[in-house]
């Protein structure tokens, strides 16, 4: 397909989304606002996450699709509105790719690796931050982000602008620290201050996780189906013996739990 098909396939699709915004349209699409489809949107990103996991082309480019229909519907709002339209939001995006690109658009030298470019990155999203009166660099991490991923996101934009640890022993150091004073406030039986020094622990292991370049995210949720998984291999061995949880014993539950570790390590 050619930029024209491009171009014209997309002018075809904001036609049809305006259709159904229209009087005689459809019902549904006409009563969502940008409030209503928040839901939308957060669900059909996970469902493009899952199919990034997948691997599967066909699952991908569906759901790539349902995430521009979002979009789009969100623009076709704004239109109606006297707002924006679709065209200003590509405009704008395209303006930000080529000021955040100076080394491709602007003849400037070409940072060294990837970590060079982060940085750099960061600095001139730093300095529209500033020039927008933002009150911090770190204020557009978006709150409704998951707490590991923005966790992660923050650290790392800390460390693109030289708020970080030059090595990974004080990250080290700072995760026994935060141990420490769990514990500490565990024996006290004080709530509230667990409860931050919980929170503590979780921000210096997302910050370790970075230092090892594994996104805690997604570290997490390997370890939720790992753990999923191997119980439901004691559910299984379970019934196969007709018995309960309630009349299964820890140790019984815990070799279930070994089998399903070695079955694992066997299939690798």
């Amino acid at each position: 397909m050619n930029d024209r098909e491009t171009e014209e396939k997309f002018n075809e699709l904001l036609n049809v989304m305006a259709q159904l915004r229209s009087e005689n349209g459809c019902p549904w699409d006409k009563e969502q606002t940008h409030t209503s489809l928040k839901p939308c949107l957060l669900e059909e990103t996970y469902e493009l996450l899952d199919a990034l996991d997948d691997g599967d082309p066909k699952k991908l480019r569906e759901e790539l699709g349902d995430v521009l229909l979002q979009v789009v519907f969100h623009s076709q709002i704004a239109t109606e509105e006297g707002r924006f339209t679709a065209k200003d939001v590509i405009t704008q995006l395209t303006n930000k790719l080529i000021r955040r690109h100076p080394y491709v658009f602007a003849g400037e030298p070409i940072p060294q690796d990837t970590a060079s470019v982060l940085k750099q990155r960061l600095q001139i999203k730093a300095s529209e931050k500033r020039a927008g009166e933002s009150k911090s660099a770190l204020g557009s991490v978006p709150k409704a982000m998951p707490a590991l991923a923005r966790a992660q996101s923050i650290t790392r934009r800390a460390a693109h602008l030289g708020f970080d640890w030059p090595k990974i022993e004080p990250v080290w150091d700072k995760v026994e620290e935060e141990i420490k004073e769990l514990k500490s406030a565990t024996a006290s039986g004080d709530k509230n201050r667990t409860g931050e020094e919980l929170g503590d622990l979780l921000f210096s292991l997302v910050n370790l996780a970075r230092f090892l370049d594994i996104e805690a995210e997604d570290a997490l949720a390997q370890t939720i189906d790992r753990f999923t998984h191997r119980f439901h291999h004691i559910e299984t061995r379970l019934r196969e013996a007709d018995k309960s949880f309630e009349q299964s014993s820890l140790e019984e539950m815990d070799r279930f739990w070994e089998e399903a570790k070695s079955q694992e390590k066997s299939s690798t």
